[in-house]
C-alpha cells in the first residue's frame, strides 16, 4: 500500500491535485525541444534567413546614401523595397502564418494518432495544462525565431549604416515585433483549433492555410461588396461615398491581416497619422510630414493590438473548449 498522507491521500494524488502548472511546464519544455530540433522548423528558419538576409541587403544599397537625412533609418529596414524583392514586412506578412500552422496544426491530433494522449493525460498532467503547454510551446518558439531574426536585421543594419539605434527606432522596432508575435498567435490558435477538429494532420493543415488564404486574399473583396450592398450609392453624394468606404474599412479590419498591415505602418512609418479616407478637416493644424511621437503612435494602433490579442484569446478558448469534449480512450 503507498504511504498516506494526514489528509488521507497518496502522495501522486497530493501531486496531481496541488501543482497542475509543473504539468504546464514540463509540457512546454517537451514541445519547444520538439519544434527547434524538428526538421520543419530547420527549413522554415532557412527561409526566413534567406528572405531577411536579402531584403535587407537591398535595403542596405539604397540607404546608406540618407543615413544622415533620414531620422528613422533603421525602420526603413523593414519598409524598403526594391525590384524584385518586396520589403522584409511584405514578407513577413506571408511567412509568419506559415511558421505558425506549421507548430500546431498536428499539435493534438498527432497524440491522438501515436496514441499517446491518454498516456500523457495519466501522469499528473491536466487536459488544460497540457493543451496550454503546446499553445505556449509553439508561441514561445516563434517569439524566439522571430527575435533572433529581428536582432540579426538590427546587427545587420549597424554594421551597413555605420551608426546605432536611436531609443525611439528601437522601442518602435519592439512594438513591431510584439505586433508580428501577436499575429503568429492568432494562427497558431487556428491550427490548433483545426488540430482539435480533424484527427487527420493533413486535414487540419489544408483547413488552417485555407483560411489564412480567405482572410489574406478574399476577404478584402468581399468587404467591398457587402459594403456596396448595405451602402449603395443612391446619389452618389460625399456622405454616401464616406459611409460606404468606412464601412468597407471596419469590414475589412475583421482579418487579422488587415489589422497587421495597419499597425506595422503605424509604427515603422511615424508620418502614419491615420488609416482609410480622411477629411480635409481632419488635416487642419497638422504638419504634413512630420512624424507622431511614440505616444501617439501608440494610441493610433493600440485597438489593432487589442484586437489581434483578443483574437488570439478566443480562438484558443474555443479550442480549449473542443478539447474539454473531446473523449479520451487508451
Amino acid at each position: 500500500m503507498s504511504q498516506q498522507q494526514p489528509d488521507g491521500r497518496t502522495p501522486a494524488r497530493r501531486t496531481r491535485e496541488g501543482s497542475p502548472w509543473t504539468g504546464l511546464w514540463v509540457v512546454v519544455a517537451k514541445d519547444m525541444a520538439d519544434h527547434l530540433t524538428s526538421a520543419r522548423m530547420h527549413i522554415l528558419e532557412f527561409l526566413i534567413l534567406l528572405t531577411a538576409g536579402g531584403t535587407v541587403y537591398v535595403a542596405l544599397q539604397n540607404l546608406r546614401q540618407t543615413v544622415a537625412q533620414d531620422q528613422f533609418i533603421f525602420l526603413r529596414l523593414f519598409t524598403t523595397a526594391r525590384e524584385p524583392l518586396p520589403a522584409f514586412v511584405g514578407f513577413l506578412g506571408f511567412l509568419v502564418p506559415l511558421i505558425a500552422i506549421s507548430l500546431a496544426f498536428d499539435s493534438i491530433n498527432g497524440e491522438f494518432n501515436q496514441r499517446t494522449l491518454s498516456r500523457v493525460l495519466a501522469q499528473p498532467i491536466y487536459r488544460d495544462a497540457l493543451l496550454m503547454g503546446k499553445f505556449l510551446a509553439g508561441l514561445f518558439t516563434l517569439t524566439l525565431v522571430l527575435t533572433a531574426i529581428w536582432l540579426l536585421i538590427i546587427g545587420m543594419g549597424v554594421l551597413g549604416l555605420g551608426v546605432p539605434p536611436s531609443s525611439e527606432e528601437v522601442a518602435r522596432g519592439l512594438l513591431f515585433l510584439l505586433v508580428t508575435i501577436f499575429y503568429g498567435g492568432i494562427w497558431l490558435a487556428v491550427a490548433m483549433v483545426f488540430s482539435t477538429i480533424f484527427r487527420q494532420p493533413a486535414t487540419a493543415a489544408l483547413a488552417s492555410i485555407a483560411v489564412w488564404l480567405f482572410f489574406t486574399i478574399f476577404w478584402n473583396i468581399i468587404a467591398g461588396l457587402l459594403a456596396q450592398a448595405f451602402v449603395p450609392l443612391r446619389f452618389g453624394t460625399p456622405q454616401e461615398i464616406l459611409a460606404q468606404a468606412q464601412l468597407a474599412r471596419t469590414l475589412a479590419r475583421l482579418s487579422p491581416n488587415t489589422l497587421y498591415v495597419e499597425a506595422t505602418l503605424g509604427l515603422l512609418l511615424p508620418a502614419t497619422r491615420s488609416f482609410g479616407l480622411v477629411l480635409p478637416s481632419q488635416w487642419e493644424g497638422a504638419l504634413l510630414g512630420s512624424p507622431l511621437p511614440l505616444g501617439q503612435s501608440v494610441l493610433l494602433i493600440w485597438p489593432h493590438l487589442t484586437g489581434l490579442a483578443a483574437a488570439t484569446i478566443l480562438l484558443f478558448a474555443l479550442a480549449y473548449v473542443l478539447f474539454q469534449r473531446q473523449e479520451i480512450r487508451a
